[in-house]
């Protein structure tokens, strides 16, 4: 399958990193939503706790999941044009970034989750732990670009 985007191949890398954006936005934004929702949670703000269950749930809907399907589509047809299913030499970092993907999209799932244990009054973390978690985003997508630009 090595090439088979031909000249779309430029066109799909552009669609890529463009999604990337929206989604890296949602994850930097989403774990801040979860320590505002937590603190109100914990001040008993019921009021103000359930406006940010209804923001939560919008972010992932419009921009999270979406951002996140057309990330992957579009990352693993660039991903077969390299000759990723043919056994092509060399990429070791292309491997190396599909695993920091594949944490990432972890993380975005574990946020979905804690995201709902929050909606059910039910936080297990305190809101220095959800801020420290909200490095994770800028750690990954920082060795992801050096992977891709540098490709070690």
């Amino acid at each position: 399958m090595t090439g088979w985007l031909g000249a779309a191949y430029d066109w799909v890398k552009a669609a890529h990193i463009i999604f990337v954006i929206f989604w890296m936005a949602g994850l930097f934004m989403l774990p801040r939503y979860l320590v505002y929702h937590q603190e109100a949670l914990a001040a008993g703000r019921a009021e103000e706790a359930a406006q940010w269950v209804e923001r939560e749930g919008k972010i992932r809907h419009i921009i999270l999941t979406p951002a996140l399907i057309v990330t992957w589509l579009l990352g693993l047809s660039l991903a077969l044009n390299l000759g990723l299913a043919d056994g092509v030499p060399g990429l070791g970092w292309l491997h190396a970034k599909l695993a920091l993907v594949l944490l990432l999209s972890g993380y975005h799932g574990w946020m979905v989750g804690y995201a709902r244990k929050l909606a059910a009054g039910k936080p297990t973390l305190t809101g220095r732990h959800l801020r420290m978690l909200n490095e994770v985003p800028a750690l990954a997508v920082s060795l992801i670009v050096v992977l891709v630009i540098v490709r070690p």
